[in-house]
């Protein structure tokens, strides 16, 4: 029976992959132009968790709570780009099948205000659906809270199902919807990874001049292991050699789950964040994808990679060097998902005269800290 199970779940991967309707693949970088004059501001939205626990009173408290944060930051920065860095949902807890209506809530804040923005994958986003344990318990299973009739018939006609939404169907949701996102399904090739593309900052007034290259990679996890692919490495090497062979523009990284490069560079959990690190956070050890699969060789010897950002531990926000790049968490965006320290965002700042990249983190409250230059 077992391996018949792991047949029928490879034909339905397969069936899937090829039946669902996707995004418009950008093989080649989307042109994202920077305005003259002035620095390119992003910010990067690290584990929102939207979604979490929906049944209770709890988990939308906290959707709203993460909203305030989010629009908190993006008053005081007025960053010209958002990069939602992955656990946008915790769709685990999303007890309707379109998980995608969390998701929109999650972009809201960017969307209001006419800020483009771009997102990739994290271990959460597309997790099947877990009943709770206390739903089991006296005096029995509560009332379901979806959107369907009352009669339970319909419940699955009207859009209630516990089955979860897959990266596919996230994806196809946010990039037709918005016209301000740069996301992408990505190379065919890579499925079921799908955050898997490339931006190209350039200058608005001179749009064939690059500034940047923005690389999103879909680092796994949910319904697949928590890895960056030796597929997804090739598929880096033989682009970057496309657009950048000479490494004569600078790069810039995002995925959500660590490598296991961030667990050699890490501070002593607990421990003061001291230099050559700098972050305010260090509470917890680094939680790593679960094999190097040659990544980390790659960009070490690419002397145009800068920095590389990720999400996933939440009581980390340091960034240390690596050889010539640095390694950088982002701030624990979100009121989902665990820890009750403050929220906040890292910033990432590109200056074109001189050139330079900077990070710092902004804080809800609006506090900043950990001021660092990555590159100049």
């Amino acid at each position: 029976m077992g391996g018949l199970a792991f047949t029928l779940d490879v034909i339905l991967l397969l069936f899937l992959c090829f039946s669902l309707p996707v995004p418009t693949l950008h093989l080649t970088p989307k042109r994202l132009p920077s305005p003259p004059g002035k620095p390119f501001r992003i910010a990067l939205f690290a584990d929102l968790h939207f979604g979490e626990d929906a049944w209770t009173d709890w988990g939308p408290r906290q959707d709203l709570n993460s909203l305030r944060v989010m629009s908190s930051v993006l008053d005081r920065e007025l960053p010209d780009f958002v990069v939602y860095l992955g656990d946008v949902v915790t769709a685990n807890n999303v007890i309707v099948a379109n998980a995608s209506s969390y998701w929109d809530m999650a972009l809201s804040p960017s969307r209001s205000r006419g800020i483009p923005f771009s997102s990739v994958f994290g271990n959460h986003d597309d997790a099947a659906f877990q009943w709770p344990l206390e739903w089991f318990s006296s005096p029995g299973i509560p009332p379901i809270r979806c959107p369907a009739s009352d009669t339970s018939d319909s419940l699955v006609e009207e859009g209630c199902s516990f089955k979860g939404t897959g990266r596919l169907q996230l994806m196809k949701a946010e990039t037709v919807r918005n016209q301000l996102s740069y996301s992408s399904g990505g190379p065919r090739e890579l499925w079921p990874s799908i955050s898997n593309y490339i931006l190209e900052l350039c200058k608005s007034d001179h749009p064939q001049s690059s500034i940047a290259y923005l690389y999103f990679l879909d680092s796994g996890g949910g319904s697949y292991p928590e890895i960056l692919s030796k597929a997804q490495v090739e598929w880096f090497r033989s682009k970057s050699r496309e657009i950048n062979p000479d490494l004569s523009v600078p790069e810039l990284i995002f995925w959500h789950i660590p490598s296991k490069a961030y667990e050699k560079v890490a501070p002593v959990p607990g421990s003061r964040v001291s230099k050559p690190c700098v972050g305010s956070i260090n509470i917890e050890k680094v939680a790593p994808q679960e094999a190097e699969e040659g990544f980390m060789d790659l960009l070490g010897n690419r002397s145009s990679v800068k920095a590389i950002f990720v999400g996933h531990n939440h009581g980390l926000d340091w960034c240390c060097p690596y050889n010539k790049l640095w390694l950088c968490y982002a701030r624990h965006t979100g009121y989902g998902g665990y820890g009750d320290w403050p929220r906040g965002a890292r910033i990432v700042e590109i200056n074109q005269k001189p050139f330079s990249i900077k990070s710092w983190v902004r804080m809800e409250d609006g506090d900043v800290h950990s001021e660092v230059v990555l590159s100049s």
